[in-house]
């Protein structure tokens, strides 16, 4: 399918100061759209100035959530070249999210090409100071104008930019956590795997008490049990436990990370010997009271890593590490970037190269 490209007669302003983005709140020139319909498939595929849109207010997606996004970054590197980080992975998790839903399903090829023609023609607002990127959403959302409940036949798919610095305004400080033993973000056998926001809108009531104690984040337990350890806020979470990294295992509620996989993958090589299972929030607790837990931090593509200070559980709160960012973390992070900014070799190929336009 040929990508029709209209150019805006009408820039927008770029930020001032780029140290100063915040996170989402910036959007560039120009969006990507298509169509889907029954019997037809996708179609009319273009790229347009960014601006409003006209949906009808009986669309399925304001009224049963039909919808799922992904997220990835545009990085600019020391020669002012730009490029992505493993984007064929949140293609296919997009996929697989879309599946959950059953919405329809696009060719995870077409939609890179898309994505890359996309930062090509607004690659000049990818910022050009540390710690700062593009910010690439794409989301597919259904726009059957029906309120019964039935199969989706219609459906849109965009993708936006948004150039951002870092997600956590404090920067790379361990952050106090609230383990949270009421409200659940997903159940086996439900969303957790997906990319959806129905996951991200249960966890507000949960995230909102966590705030009013004083605490940055919440860290999600099991639905079924309440003790399995599962995510923290939107991330992935990951222990040092005498020497051994410890992560919860994908069992269908937690989402499959792609920073996740890629800490994994470098802990591995670093010589680390890494489980992926069930961790309860009593071993949890239990490795902090005797000393034994040495590092915590969330993986994820917005804080890329985000290291942990605190767990308070029911009425007890335990540190992690004086509250300082242990030598693993860091060790991840400063790859992590050093990678997706260029100033690492990439010996994975996980970068991709975006034209220079």
């Amino acid at each position: 399918m040929e990508i029709k490209i209209t150019r805006t007669t009408s820039p927008r302003p770029k930020p001032e100061d780029p140290t100063k983005l915040g996170f989402g709140t910036v959007f560039t020139d120009h969006m990507f759209v298509m169509d889907y319909d029954e019997g037809q498939g996708w179609h009319d595929a273009e790229i347009v100035p960014l601006a409003d849109l006209a949906i009808h207010p009986g669309a399925a997606v304001f009224h049963y959530g039909a919808e799922v996004f992904e997220g990835l970054k545009a990085y600019r590197t020391d020669g002012g070249s730009v490029q992505l980080f493993r984007p064929a992975d949140n293609m296919q998790r997009m996929r697989d999210s879309a599946e959950r839903i059953q919405l329809p399903d696009f060719d995870a090829d077409f939609l890179l090409s898309a994505i890359l023609k996309l930062v090509e023609l607004d690659q000049d607002w990818v910022p050009d100071v540390p710690s700062a990127s593009l910010y690439i959403r794409p989301f597919e959302f259904c726009t059957d104008i029906d309120l019964g409940l039935h199969s989706i036949a219609h459906a849109k798919m965009m993708v936006i930019l948004s150039p951002v610095g870092s997600y956590l305004s404090g920067g790379l400080k361990p952050v106090d956590i609230l383990i949270e033993d009421n409200d659940v973000r997903a159940v086996r056998g439900g969303t957790g795997y997906a990319k959806c926001g129905g996951n991200y809108a249960a966890a507000n009531r949960a995230a909102a008490k966590a705030e009013q104690k004083g605490f940055q984040q919440v860290l999600w337990l099991d639905g079924v049990h309440r003790q399995y350890i599962e995510e923290v806020g939107g991330m992935n979470v990951m222990f040092k436990i005498g020497g051994k990294i410890v992560t919860p295992a994908l069992t269908g509620s937690v989402l499959p990370g792609i920073t996740r996989r890629s800490c994994i993958q470098l802990l591995k090589d670093k010589g680390y010997e890494v489980e992926e299972r069930l961790i309860s929030v009593e071993e949890v607790m239990s490795a902090l009271e005797k000393g034994e837990m040495e590092e915590a931090w969330g993986c994820g593509t917005a804080a890329v890593i985000s290291p942990i200070g605190s767990f308070a559980y029911q009425d007890r709160q335990l540190v992690v590490n004086d509250r300082q960012i242990g030598s693993c973390a860091q060790d991840l992070y400063d790859t992590l970037t050093g990678i997706q900014w260029g100033r690492r070799e990439d010996s994975y190929g996980w970068i991709v190269k975006v034209p220079r336009n």
